[in-house]
């Protein structure tokens, strides 16, 4: 057995402790250890310590570090059980010592994916503009069980969704104008779907939003398209370059009549 002949504190962390050791040849550095552990297993200069002693100093200081780097990661936000085993293992954690970590977190309610998942849920729906699909995705991707996530996600109560997914649609159908509104309409649902709105809630923002524009808006439009159109197609002439421009201007959404209307009045045409 090998006795500790000295203890010291480390200069840049006050809370670890060298170790220092004769097996036999002299003194020499064995190991470091957390205050806690120092404390724990009592050790002192002159104590003698066995393999079977070593092991386990080893593994408790393991846990103790694997602690404080998880609690530190904890101390920047609530964070879920897997978030917490995975950035663990990045510090290439042993399995034993991460669920030991994991062990106490929870009982020390450090750790509770129910809370976790509330409060995800409710910073989502008050600070973005995600949807409840795509927030369950989120949570799926955490971790997160599912009778968590679906208890979770009652907290984003089916007006407010309208009410956001309406909101959005607002804002999209003043920012792009300048398109036709059957393109304004299928760039909208496919938006809201991105963004994880269902189906209903989509057809109801879609539905309360005035997406008509009269005919003024609508000649407006088509002649901001038709000019760029116009520009893609100015090295045809003639039958062709109508063709090309009203199959362009069709698939961007325009009817056959605006589309006649303005080709007529475009003194550009070849």
């Amino acid at each position: 057995m090998a006795i500790i002949t000295k203890i010291t504190t480390q200069q840049k962390n006050q809370d670890r402790f060298n170790i220092f050791m004769d097996y036999g040849k002299g003194e020499e550095f064995a190991f470091s250890v957390d205050s806690d552990v120092l404390i724990k297993f009592q050790l002192k200069k002159g104590m003698e310590l066995d393999d079977f002693s070593f092991l386990e100093i080893q593994y408790q200081d393991d846990i103790r570090k694997a602690y404080n780097l998880a609690i530190h990661y904890l101390a920047r936000r609530m964070r879920s059980e897997k978030e917490i085993k995975d950035y663990l293992e990045q510090k290439e954690m042993e399995e034993p010592v991460i669920n030991e970590v994991l062990h106490k977190l929870t009982a020390q309610k450090y750790i509770n994916d129910q809370d976790y998942a509330l409060s995800y849920v409710r910073t989502q729906m008050n600070t973005s503009d995600k949807g409840p699909d795509l927030i369950k995705m989120e949570l799926k991707e955490k971790g997160i069980k599912e009778e968590i996530f679906e208890f979770a996600l009652a907290e984003f109560p089916f007006d407010v969704q309208v009410e956001k997914a309406t909101k959005i649609s607002g804002k999209f159908i003043q920012k792009n104008s300048k398109e036709s509104q059957r393109i304004i309409k299928q760039k909208l649902e496919n938006l809201l779907l991105r963004k994880g709105y269902s189906y209903e809630i989509i057809n109801i923002a879609v539905s309360e939003t005035d997406m008509k524009k009269d005919v003024d808006e609508e000649m407006e439009a088509i002649r901001f398209q038709g000019e760029k159109t116009h520009r893609k197609f100015s090295q045809f002439s003639g039958f062709e370059y109508e063709q090309k421009m009203k199959q362009t201007l069709y698939r961007k959404g325009f009817s056959f009549e605006l589309i006649e209307k303005f080709l007529a009045e475009n003194h550009e045409i070849k």
